[in-house]
């Protein structure tokens, strides 16, 4: 529609508002209580203008067809002021120390330090490590309450206090000890300055780039001063996050100024780890390396690249070990979380990929989440499923432990750990039987029913809850509401892929999109995995696998090794290499004697960590490429400074197959150098040339020798922005939901997997009585190595063992009180933690502090077809500590 704004002719879509229509023009139209990311309040009054003849606030106002609207009425703007001056007759001068929209309004309008009217006395709350409320600046706008409420939807905060009084409040007690979740976001919409950051410096330049943390793949700003960051604040505009960011992108970056950070080359001499210089490091490194490969072969080293590294560096990582060594033996650790979810979906969909784009979040009318703690491990994505659930979509939970999302859920189906397949197989069943499979989508679209058909014969309600424990009511519920929602979304997580047959579990989860025909249509969610680190997507789609080239093109192809070889100069090694735990198990047989370990801390994140540091001990060389001095590092034989995601250039693939750039914010300490360079000055100490001298010409190179990212490239994406793959060509937007029309499948069909319910690999008995499962917590992230370097320790401090409180009374155990947790290969003291989010039997404990080596208690148990390590399901024994 259109209608007349200060004589200008602008054209809007239904459902703006008038200050969305003034901003088509020059028209700068003040606001104090609006941001554009929750609805409209109108409560201050800074927006009024003129609308067919009628002062009116422009953020509540509908514009309509015609509608003649004045924003340059002197009458109006002295009302403005008023408002501005009658809002800083309230607040003390302070509120003019540092910019913000208030400052910027007072300039405008002329209103200096003599109209406001000192301080209000009511105090500051500074208990929250990273930013401060000072109630005195506080207009009570709402907009803090509203992000809390409409964007993170935690609903931490309210206005309380009377009159001019009126306030932000966390509750009833101190903000650190409020139900707030850190994320920031009533930080950066406060107006005035009355939620603040604890910074006082001014940014002088502002970087854009991708989050280093989970891989949902933020967009933040970097405001950097000197060489340091000043704060980092979500891009309004991040495809995304649209302006949002959880604790640790939004304020964990302290970790870059740590003195801890290494800056110097370490080798061990005499069984310590001495300073080099970075010559001595390299030739160390190819001296060893080229004794090892000629006497024992190329296949003796063995190089692990790492999950939180950039594409160009995975890529450059897989070259070198390919074309310089001589080996496919490199992996990444995608296998230790998310190798089921390739696997699976390959087989189910044929592209190792999530097949929709996070924007259907908000066309979903139903959500299925499986194995996903998503509001913690991924909270961005998290909260606009919560926000979707909020505004009417339905929910069903699958999981062992009562998550936020489970409390908010329809339906939270408990199952034990282990046993997703009889319960995806019990679902399947459900959708046939009432009829709500999509019979014309299968005939026409899919194959392998009638085996399935077979299979799920087995699997009636009765016996799903003899497996599972989920009442068989229940599973026929959640069978009930997701075959008959219009579109339903699947989002799983490590829950369903670390196990023994982790993937199994993807194959049978997505079969239920399959009945459903819910995937590769506009009316389907879709099957998407949320990933665990920031480019583990990337490392996997870079090739950085034993059995598997860039894009996804197999080692045993003769006709892709050849091409591939062809762009490279090199001839590639034809046997497929060892996947991480081969590698371990390679070391202690002698098989492998060099380990080259880039960004990936094993000794600590692996499971049966035991296993792994002998692992660690056997080989004649490890080199560990770090930021700081790891578990791993601590273990290495060379340890190489490198830089951190906040100091490299290139880009990174977030869950929904999206490449976006990451740019330097940050220059590295000296002596650090980004994995970049690193690998470069690596193959030239080797002898080798890898064909390319910057970031920029990896993803070239890469984009010709992968078809599925030929359209991909540095420059593009800085001028376009982000870009999904499959991108085959300069001018392909990228599928961003995949499979409009075929799968990718050789028979273009999507394929029912007939797969039956196995065991875990590890079951409780008398000795080792309690199921642990193990995960991550909000505060942290993966092995701690970068939050605990920052004031994230203030919000959690050590670990903890959740377990019900119906255990701790039977084992004579208080909250708080140390435990000794044991299973078959070792044991760790923790403390205790009360919670009904468990039942009795079971226990939950993470893994980001090294004192408590979580992993020390895990299996070896890997999922047969990609060796994913069974994470979720380990037997121990539960006691008083001594």
């Amino acid at each position: 529609m259109e209608l007349r704004v200060d004589d200008c002719d602008v054209e809007v879509p239904d459902g703006c508002s008038v200050l969305d229509a003034t901003r088509l023009t020059a028209a700068a139209v003040p606001t104090l209580c609006h941001d554009d990311r929750v609805g409209s309040a109108g409560v201050c009054r800074a927006c009024l203008v003129v609308a067919d003849g009628a002062v009116v606030a422009a953020c509540t106002t509908p514009a309509t067809a015609g509608m003649e609207v004045r924003t340059d009425d002197p009458d109006v703007a002295a009302q403005v002021r008023l408002v501005l001056e009658l809002t800083a007759e309230r607040l003390p001068a302070t509120a003019l120390d540092r910019p913000s929209e208030l400052t910027a309004l007072c300039e405008r309008f002329g209103i200096g330090p003599t109209a406001f009217g000192g301080a209000r006395g009511l105090g500051r709350d500074e208990s929250h490590p990273y930013f401060a409320l000072d109630r005195d600046l506080c207009i009570a706008c709402g907009r803090c309450v509203q992000m809390c409420d409409e964007v993170q939807g935690t609903f931490a905060l309210t206005l309380a206090g009377r009159g001019a009084d009126t306030v932000v409040a966390p509750g009833g007690g101190a903000w650190l000890d409020s139900a707030c979740v850190s994320c920031g976001g009533c930080v950066d919409s406060c107006p005035t300055g009355a939620l603040a950051e604890r910074t006082t410096a001014t940014a002088t330049t502002t970087t854009r780039t991708t989050c280093g943390y989970c891989g949902v793949g933020c967009s933040l700003d970097v405001h950097v001063a000197d060489d340091d960051v000043v704060s980092i604040t979500p891009a309004r505009d991040g495809p995304v996050n649209r302006g949002h960011a959880c604790v640790k992108g939004r304020f964990a970056h302290g970790f870059v100024r740590s003195a801890e950070r290494l800056t110097t080359p370490l080798v061990r001499r005499d069984g310590e780890l001495r300073p080099a210089s970075w010559p001595e490091a390299l030739e160390h490194v190819a001296r060893e390396l080229g004794r090892i490969r000629s006497a024992y072969g190329p296949d003796a080293i063995a190089a692990i690249s790492s999950a939180r590294a950039t594409n160009e560096e995975n890529y450059l990582m897989q070259k070198l070990v390919r074309t310089v060594i001589g080996t496919n033996n490199v992996d990444n650790c995608s296998r230790i979380c998310h190798a089921p979810s390739a696997a699976g979906l390959t087989a189910a969909f044929g592209l190792s990929g999530g097949t929709n784009p996070a924007d259907d979040i908000e066309r979903a009318d139903l959500f299925l989440l499986a194995g996903t703690n998503a509001t913690e491990a991924h909270p961005v994505v998290g909260a606009r499923i919560k926000q979707q659930v909020l505004r009417g979509a339905r929910l069903v939970v699958v999981d062992p432990r009562r998550t936020e999302l489970a409390a908010l859920a329809d339906l939270h189906l408990q199952v034990r750990p282990g046993s997703n397949v009889a319960v995806f197989n019990g679902l399947a069943r459900l959708l046939l039987e009432d009829g709500t499979a999509d019979q014309d989508f299968m005939a026409a679209r899919s194959e392998g029913l009638e085996e399935l058909r077979v299979v799920l014969a087995g699997y009636p309600p009765e016996r799903v809850e003899e497996i599972s424990g989920v009442p068989a009511g229940l599973l026929r519920e959640a069978a009930r509401l997701y075959g008959t929602s219009d579109l339903p979304a699947i989002y799983y997580g490590l829950g369903v892929t670390e196990h023994a047959h982790g993937t199994d579990g993807v194959r049978t989860l997505s079969n239920l999109a399959i009945l459903r025909g819910a995937v590769g249509t506009p009316s389907g969610g879709g099957v998407n995995p949320l990933r665990g680190q920031n480019n583990v997507q990337g490392a996997s789609d870079m090739g950085a696998l034993p059995d598997l080239l860039p894009g996804y093109q197999r080692v045993l192809d003769d006709d892709a090794r050849r091409r591939v070889g062809d762009v490279w100069g090199a001839t590639l090694p034809e046997r497929p290499g060892l996947r991480i735990p081969d590698m371990f198990t390679g070391a202690l047989d002698g098989r492998v004697r060099a380990l080259y370990v880039m960004g990936e801390d094993i000794a600590q994140t692996d499971p049966n960590s035991s296993h792994v540091r002998a692992a660690i001990e056997a080989c004649e060389l490890v080199v560990s490429q770090e930021i700081f001095l790891s578990e791993t590092a601590r273990l290495a034989d060379v340890v190489l400074p490198a830089a951190s995601y906040l100091e490299k250039d290139g880009t990174f693939v977030n869950f929904d197959r999206r490449f976006q750039r990451v740019r330097p914010a940050l220059t590295p300490p000296d002596g650090a150098r980004t994995d970049f360079e690193i690998l470069l000055e690596v193959a030239e100490a080797l002898g080798g040339d890898l064909g390319v001298s910057t970031p920029a010409q990896a993803m070239a190179e890469c984009a010709e020798v992968a078809p599925l990212y030929a359209g991909i490239s540095h420059e593009r994406l800085d001028r376009e922005g982000a870009l999904p793959w499959p991108c085959r060509s300069a001018d392909d937007p990228g599928e961003a939901r995949l499979y409009a029309t075929a799968f990718a499948t050789p028979s273009g069909r999507a394929r029912l997997a007939a797969v039956d319910w196995l065991p875990p690999g590890e079951q409780p008995d008398s000795e080792y009585p309690y199921v642990l499962i193990t995960g991550r917590r909000l505060a942290h992230y993966n092995s701690g190595t970068m939050t605990r370097r920052t004031p994230n320790r203030d919000l959690v401090g050590h670990e903890l063992l959740d377990l019900h409180p119906d255990d701790l009374a039977r084992l004579g155990l208080r909250d708080g009180d140390e435990t000794e947790v044991t299973s078959r290969r070792g044991s760790v003291v923790v403390r205790v933690h009360a919670t009904d989010a468990l039942v009795p039997g079971e226990a939950f404990i993470a893994f980001h502090f090294p004192d408590v080596a979580a992993n020390l208690l895990t299996s070896e148990v890997v999922d047969a077809a990609t060796s994913c390590p069974e994470y979720k399901v380990t037997a121990v024994n539960i006691r008083p500590a001594i």
